[in-house]
């Protein structure tokens, strides 16, 4: 009986991370009236999270969210502020098991869904200088 209670309330569990989590269209209805300040094509951009030189840090934020990390990198020209965003698509797994006792054997099976947390890489490093973007940096894995 629990378990048939678990396999109802998982989909309705996993719907409501799902909604809760950020996306470009909620980003913009917070900030719809800069957003709609933008040219077409800048806003199809944003919408379609992609981020150009020349973006401000409200269009990144648009776009992208807050960054995982920031941080500052000073060269000989100054110093660029760096916001970094992790690659955060699901990871899947799946498990079998089989077991036994008293003359009875069970089969059971999960699948297990993370935000990837544990990976370490960047998905995309954007530079900004005087509050602009310079330049993006994106992973080729």
């Amino acid at each position: 009986m629990k378990s048939s209670r678990f396999l109802v309330l998982f989909p309705v569990l996993a719907l409501a991370m799902l909604s809760a989590c950020s996306s470009p269209d909620s980003r913009i209805k917070k900030n719809q009236a800069s957003f709609n300040a933008l040219p077409a094509e800048t806003q199809a951009k944003i919408r379609a999270g992609k981020v150009e030189v020349g973006y401000t840090q409200a269009m990144v934020l648009m776009a992208l969210g807050e960054p995982d990390r920031r941080y500052l990198r000073t060269s000989e020209k100054g110093q660029t502020e760096v916001w970094a965003y992790r690659d955060k698509g699901p990871a899947f797994s799946i498990g079998l098991g089989i077991g036994g006792g008293g003359g009875r054997s069970n089969v059971g099976g999960g699948i297990g869904v993370s935000t990837a947390g544990d990976r370490e890489e960047d998905k995309i490093r954007v530079l900004f200088e005087g509050g602009k973007v310079t330049a993006t940096e994106t992973s080729t894995r």
